[in-house]
């Protein structure tokens, strides 16, 4: 298969590429080429129609002396399908777009009569407004009211859309709160939940507990079948300077006087038992002199 495909040519040593005579053909030639048609269109000759799409084996050529801008038109004929009549078209640059030429004629297309009524109705209405003040005015008001009836229909079908959408999925909407809501709730617990402890902290830093005896509990044991007064506590706070005041200070003037008087009667109750100890040795004790004498 290699060999079959040659690419070089054998030019032998004499060949001169100025003796080869040129070809001379028509300036406009026709060329054959296969295309659709552009439009849909019926012949006039035989009546049929021809869709748009429909394939053919035409001969394209460039028209003489017509041009747009620069552009090239050019000019096509075709066979009918059913009669065989020439019927030929041309490329419309200006309205990028065919023109049927010969042969038949264009089946009417509604779009292109409301288009040229558009554009007639738009130049018009240019003209009017460059001689007309006061026609710009309204012509702006009723485009405003037109654009605010646009907005207010979007915005209907918007909520409509919107609306239907949350019947769809109400159940994975459902789901979604109550999973947001859980997971608010459960900030808030913690957030509470340290606020407390912060506050405990605080609390513990300012104040103390100190338990303090009752005002009529006694140094003696309590006796059988006596019952034990519960020991009272007494929450303190502490100064600026981290000092605790002393006990005693805190306590009011009954309290005090009453411990006051308790603990005379402990210490008179102590040096009675010790003197009645030592009388009971047989010792002595005398002011002014410096031994202990013996009883007698």
């Amino acid at each position: 298969m290699a060999e079959r495909k040659v690419l070089n040519k054998y030019f032998p040593p004499d060949f001169d590429p100025d003796l080869i005579p040129r070809r001379r053909g028509p300036k406009n030639s026709q060329q054959v080429v296969r295309l659709m048609a552009p439009f849909s269109m019926r012949c006039n000759t035989c009546g049929e129609y021809i869709y748009k799409g429909k394939k053919f084996n035409a001969r394209k050529e460039t028209v003489d002396g017509e041009d747009y801008y620069g552009i090239k038109i050019f000019r096509f004929y075709i066979k009918c399908t059913l009669c065989s009549a020439e019927i030929t078209f041309k490329t419309d640059p200006k309205n990028t777009d065919y023109a049927a030429e010969h042969g038949a004629s264009r089946n009417f297309e509604p779009w292109r009569d409301e288009q040229e009524t558009e554009e007639i109705d738009r130049l018009a209405k240019l003209e009017e407004e460059e001689n007309n003040p006061m026609k710009v005015l309204e012509n702006r008001t009723t485009d405003s009211k037109r654009e605010m009836d646009i907005l207010d229909a979007l915005q209907d079908i918007r909520a409509r859309n919107a609306r239907n959408e949350r019947v769809g999925n109400t159940t994975s909407v459902d789901l979604l709160a109550r999973i947001g809501i859980e997971e608010l709730e459960n900030e808030e617990d913690l957030e509470r939940k340290r606020m407390e402890e912060e506050d405990e902290q605080q609390v513990r830093e300012v104040f103390s507990k100190v338990t303090m005896p009752t005002a009529s509990s006694s140094s003696t044991p309590p006796t059988d079948g006596e019952e034990v007064p519960a020991p009272t506590v007494v929450t303190i706070k502490r100064k600026a300077d981290d000092m605790e005041p002393s006990l005693h200070s805190l306590l009011p003037d009954s309290a005090r006087s009453l411990i006051t008087s308790k603990t005379n009667a402990i210490h008179t109750a102590k040096k009675a038992k010790t003197d009645s100890g030592k009388k009971s040795l047989g010792i002595v004790m005398k002011k002014g002199k410096g031994k202990a004498v013996a009883a007698k």
